[in-house]
């Protein structure tokens, strides 16, 4: 997956914004609640439970890797030039509705 295609994809989810967070990341909020960011293009890292993270690198270590965690959630770093799109788009949309209100995440499942 390509940033271009990745960037087409967050930010078709509902009221996503897009802004810089920190000094090389893009950040995407709903609602001022980040909940994925992309890094030079081509590392994404969601917003994920902390099994899935776990999960995800114990199952593909080349293509995930961890980042920060607290509490039940965790940040997984996604490198695109490997990931298969499918599994982004699920992972993204899923990040998406960690930081959703019910009736918004449910508008989009509708």
């Amino acid at each position: 997956m390509r940033a271009g295609e990745f960037l087409e994809l967050v930010l078709n989810l509902p009221e996503v914004t897009e802004r810089e967070a920190f000094s090389d990341l893009s950040g995407f909020r709903l609602r001022d609640k980040g909940f994925c960011y992309l890094n030079d293009e081509d590392v994404v890292l969601p917003k994920a439970p902390q099994e899935e993270q776990a999960a995800l690198i114990a199952e593909e270590p080349t293509t995930y890797s961890p980042s920060w965690a607290s509490g039940l959630l965790a940040w997984v770093e996604v490198k695109l030039a490997t990931v298969d799109p499918e599994e982004v788009a699920e992972l993204v949309t899923e990040a998406w509705r960690l930081s959703a209100p019910k009736r918004l995440a449910e508008a989009l499942c509708s």
